[in-house]
């Protein structure tokens, strides 16, 4: 944790605008770690807009958020928290059960909003933040203004396989089997939580993050010239798991939900403006967003692409996201 502590450190010092942080204490005793970022200038007009809550994906952190931070906080006060059993935050025990792992996340979060005392917010979520945040507003729609997705995962459902010639109109398609090998492997996966391996590595953890993942490196190449961010990574997951415990509960092998978000979106009141952002190049299949659309019919729904930018829209394209999101965050106030 002193690690971590010190790896993040090295990256908040690279903001120029007022940072304040600590740990939010919950009523069970449990610890939210959280930024606070706002411009020395303009105070007075910022304590009228609404704040943007920044609720970060799976294995990560307030850090990754460093490209955006200052950008968002020319307007508003910024507010980023590690979320429960991720980075800083607290490790508690989580529930096999996939709805109460959920609740888990989700009361924590409206905890970590009592103690802060915030009315309401626009809320902001990356991957496994975006579908959380969407429970969140579900249950708690009176405190969202504004609900903005990011490459947001657990939305669709697992298509099911189709038989050759079982009858109907796609009878002719047949959906591509995955490869035996492959579906050994997720078979054993499932036994282990998602990151296990990095743990396992010892003191080659750090050297298997920037072997699988040098574009972290690449990301923030030009705010660090060494393995500063992967560094980072590592140590938020290198720790006993327990948000892994908890996105495990949630999730079926190969990564899908559980409780397709899709399947609920509808429980979103009609006149809650939702903002889903995809990255062009992302995994994240953006015809998701669609779906929601039409789901969602007359309701205030945007779906746009950014280009050239993978799963991590905010740091392959930070430009471009800082721009989209202060643009609908303006629509707010």
């Amino acid at each position: 944790m002193s690690l971590l502590k010190s790896a993040e450190a090295k990256i908040l010092a690279c903001l120029q605008n007022d940072v304040w942080s600590r740990f939010v204490t919950l009523p069970n005793q449990n610890r939210i770690w959280t930024l606070k970022v706002t411009n020395k200038s303009a105070r007075k007009h910022k304590d009228q807009a609404t704040p943007l809550v920044m609720v970060h994906g799976f294995g990560g952190g307030v850090g990754l958020w460093i490209r955006n931070l200052d950008a968002l906080s020319c307007s508003r006060t910024v507010y980023a928290f590690d979320l429960l059993g991720f980075g800083r935050s607290s490790r508690p025990s989580f529930p096999s059960d996939a709805s109460l792992a959920e609740e888990q996340f989700i009361t924590s979060i409206e905890q970590w909003r009592q103690s802060l005392g915030l009315e309401r917010m626009i809320l902001l979520g990356h991957s496994l933040g975006g579908y959380l945040a969407t429970s969140y507003t579900i249950q708690y729609p009176e405190r969202v203004s504004h609900l903005i997705l990011v490459d947001a995962w657990g939305f669709p459902e697992r298509p099911q396989p189709q038989l050759q010639g079982s009858g109907g109109q796609g009878s002719e398609v047949k959906r591509v089997s995955l490869p035996r090998w492959v579906k050994a492997l997720a078979s054993v996966f499932s036994f282990f939580n998602p990151l296990a391996v990095i743990r396992a590595a010892g003191p080659w953890g750090p050297g298997l993050v920037n072997r699988f993942r040098p574009d972290f490196k690449r990301k923030f190449e030009d705010l660090f010239d060494d393995d500063t961010m992967t560094q980072y990574i590592y140590h938020c997951n290198a720790q006993d798991p327990s948000g892994e415990v908890g996105f495990k509960a949630m999730s079926e092998s190969l990564g899908w939900a559980k409780r397709p978000m899709v399947q609920r979106v509808l429980l979103l009141p009609p006149s809650m403006p939702v903002s889903m952002l995809y990255g062009a190049s992302s995994w994240v299949d953006s015809s998701t967003g669609n779906i929601v659309t039409q789901i969602r019919g007359k309701s205030p729904t945007s779906v746009m692409l950014i280009e050239d930018a993978s799963h991590h829209v905010y740091a392959d394209q930070p430009e471009e996201f800082n721009r989209v999101v202060e643009s609908i965050c303006n629509t707010v106030d």
